[in-house]
C-alpha cells in the first residue's frame, strides 16, 4: 500500500539525488548537530540546578498570587542569565478571581483527644477570626431542599462534608513505566471507537445543575456562617489542592480546608458513632486585587530571512496549586523546556525559524495563559491573526517528570513523516512511538482546537497520579535522569522543526469550540 511514509522517503531520496553533494552535506551537518545536542544534554546537563531553582527556591505558584509574581520575576532573571533573547513576563488574560496567598494554616482535633492534622486550605477561601474552636457536625447536602434542613443549625460549627474517596489496599507498585505492550497499543488508531470524555462515562451528568447548586451552597455558607468547612480530599495523609468559586469584589468565602481521607474519615466515624468531636483552627489567607494571568516568554531568534518570523513554540504551564512546590505539575515541564533552550543556546545553534519558550499562567483554572496567547497572536473572533500562518509547531510537557516514550499526534496524519524523520536520532534514548490519538487536559488543546500542530508527549507515569495537586508535589517527585533525557529530545526536535524546509500542515477542523480542559 502506498503510504505517506513511503512518499516522504521517496521525496527525500529524490532530493538527495538532485542535490548531490549539497544534500549529503546537509545530512552530515544534521548528524553532527544530533551528536552535539546529545552530548550537551546528557553530559553537561543543568537539570539538577534548574530543578532546585524551580521548586525549592520558587515555591508554589498559584495563579495571580504574590508568590507567582515573585516567581515570574525570578524566572525572567534566570532566562536573562541563560542568554536567551527578550525574556519577559507578559499579560495573557484577565482573571476575575484575583490573587490569593496562604499566610498561616493550623488545624487539630481537640476532642475526644488532641491530634494535629496536615491540611491544605482551599484556594480563594477565607480566613478564621484568629484561633477558633468549635464542635464538628456531619453535613450532607446534595440539593437545595437538603440545605433547608440545616438552616439555623450550623452557625459556629465546623462542617464535615461526606468523603468522595474510599481507600482500598493496592498491590500494584506506586510508580510505573509503560510496558512495550501498552506502548504498542497506543500506536493503534482508535478513531471510530474512542468515546468522548464525560459524555461516555457520565451520560446523565448535568453540569449546569451542579454549578447552580454550588452557588446555592456558597450562599448558604455566607448566610449561616459555619466556622469552617472540611472536605475529605487526598490520601496517604497528604491533602490535595483545589479552589472555591470567588471573584474580586465578592464577600470573602467561609474558610474551607482539604483534609486527607485518613484524618477526615477518623472524625466522620467518631461522629457516626455518637462521639463528640471538636477542632481548633487558625487559617490566615490574603486576597489581592491582581486580576492578570501572565505568561513568560524568551526566544532564540530565527536567522533565515524568509522563515525567521515563523515560530517553533516550546512550553508548559508555570502555575501550580499552592500546597507543595508544583514540581511534577508542572515545574517539570518548564524545567525541560528551559533546559532544551539552554542546550541550543550554549551550543550556538542558529535556527532558521524562531524558537520561542512559553511558560503559561492559569492552566489549572482553565488554560488561561495559552488561550490568551492564541487570542493575541493566532486566532480571535473567528478570524485568523497574522501569527496563525507562521505557526510551525508547539511541543507541550505536562504529565509529570517521566521519560518521553513518543508523542501523541492528535490525529494529524500529515505529522507522521515529519516525526518519523526527526525521531531517528533520538530513538536510542527510548523515544520510539508515535500515537495517532488525542490526549487532553493541558495547554496544547488551546491550539489543536483550531487544527494547529501542537503535541503532548507520551510519558512514563511514575507516581504522578498519587502526588500531583497535593502538598507532596515537591522536588522529591522529580526524576532527574528522565528529565535530562526529555530535555535532550526536546532540543533535538526543536532544532529539526526550526530548520526543516517543510512544515507540518494545519489539520482541518470543522468545530472550533473550546473543549473542556479537565
Amino acid at each position: 500500500m502506498f503510504t505517506m511514509k513511503k512518499l516522504f522517503v521517496i521525496v527525500s531520496l529524490l532530493a538527495l539525488c538532485l542535490c548531490g553533494n549539497n544534500a549529503q552535506a546537509q545530512v552530515a551537518e544534521s548528524a553532527d548537530w544530533a551528536m552535539k545536542i546529545k552530548a550537551e544534554g546528557l553530559n553537561n546537563s543543568k537539570i539538577e540546578e534548574l530543578s532546585q531553582f524551580m521548586t525549592d527556591y520558587l515555591g508554589s505558584r498559584l495563579t495571580a498570587s504574590q508568590q507567582k509574581r515573585r516567581a515570574d520575576k525570578l524566572v525572567v532573571e534566570k532566562l536573562t542569565e541563560m542568554g536567551l533573547s527578550n525574556p519577559r513576563s507578559a499579560f495573557a488574560m484577565t482573571f476575575e478571581r484575583g490573587g490569593w496567598d496562604v499566610v498561616k494554616t493550623y488545624a487539630a482535633m481537640t476532642t475526644p483527644y488532641y491530634c494535629a492534622f496536615s491540611v491544605n486550605p482551599r484556594a480563594w477561601s477565607g480566613s478564621t477570626d484568629g484561633l477558633v474552636k468549635g464542635e464538628c457536625m456531619l453535613f450532607n447536602a446534595q440539593t437545595k431542599e437538603d440545605l433547608e434542613k440545616y438552616r439555623g443549625k450550623v452557625a459556629g460549627k465546623i462542617l464535615l462534608l461526606p468523603s468522595n474517596q474510599n481507600y482500598d489496599i493496592k498491590f500494584e507498585p506506586l510508580a510505573s513505566r509503560f510496558t512495550e505492550e501498552e506502548l504498542e497499543e497506543l500506536t493503534k488508531d482508535n478513531r471510530g471507537t474512542a468515546r468522548m470524555r464525560f459524555l461516555g462515562g457520565r451520560p446523565n451528568f448535568d453540569f449546569r445543575a451542579m454549578m447552580e447548586f454550588r452557588q446555592q451552597l456558597a450562599q448558604f455558607y455566607a448566610t449561616e456562617k459555619p466556622l469552617c468547612v472540611v472536605n475529605g480530599s487526598g490520601s496517604f495523609n497528604v491533602p490535595s489542592g483545589s479552589g472555591v468559586n470567588y471573584k474580586v469584589g465578592d464577600p470573602q468565602p467561609v474558610p474551607e480546608i482539604n483534609m486527607p481521607l485518613e484524618d477526615h474519615g477518623r472524625m466522620v466515624r467518631l461522629l457516626q458513632k455518637g462521639h463528640k468531636v471538636e477542632m481548633e483552627l487558625e487559617l490566615i489567607n490574603e486576597f489581592t486585587n491582581d486580576c492578570e494571568v501572565r505568561n513568560i516568554y524568551a526566544e532564540i531568534p530565527g536567522t533565515d530571512p524568509k522563515l525567521k518570523d515563523e515560530i517553533v513554540l516550546l512550553g508548559g504551564h508555570f502555575d501550580s496549586w499552592h500546597g507543595g512546590s508544583g514540581a511534577a505539575d508542572n515545574a517539570s515541564g518548564c524545567i525541560v523546556m528551559m533546559e532544551a533552550m539552554r542546550i541550543l543556546r550554549d551550543l550556538g545553534f542558529k535556527p532558521r525559524r524562531t524558537i520561542r519558550l512559553a511558560l503559561w499562567g492559569g492552566e489549572e483554572q482553565g488554560l488561561y495563559g495559552s488561550r490568551g496567547y492564541l487570542e493575541q497572536y493566532l486566532y480571535k473572533d473567528e478570524k485568523k491573526l497574522p501569527g496563525f500562518d507562521k505557526f510551525a509547531l508547539y511541543l507541550n510537557m505536562d504529565n509529570g517528570s517521566g521519560r518521553f516514550r513518543g508523542i501523541y499526534l492528535e490525529r494529524n496524519d500529515a505529522a507522521v513523516p515529519f516525526f518519523e524523520a526527526w525521531m531517528k536520532a533520538v530513538e536510542p534514548l527510548g523515544f520510539n512511538y508515535l500515537s495517532p490519538r488525542n490526549t487532553g487536559g493541558t495547554d496544547h488543546q488551546s491550539f489543536t482546537r483550531y487544527g494547529l500542530p501542537a503535541y503532548q508527549f507520551i510519558q512514563d507515569e511514575l507516581e504522578y497520579g498519587r502526588t500531583y495537586h497535593t502538598i507532596m508535589d515537591t522536588y522529591e517527585r522529580l526524576s532527574l535522569s528522565d528529565l535530562r533525557i526529555d530535555a535532550t529530545i526536546v532540543a533535538w526536535l526543536a532544532a529539526c522543526a526550526a530548520n526543516d524546509p517543510g512544515r507540518i500542515p494545519v489539520y482541518p477542523v470543522v468545530n472550533t469550540r473550546p473543549r473542556m480542559p479537565f
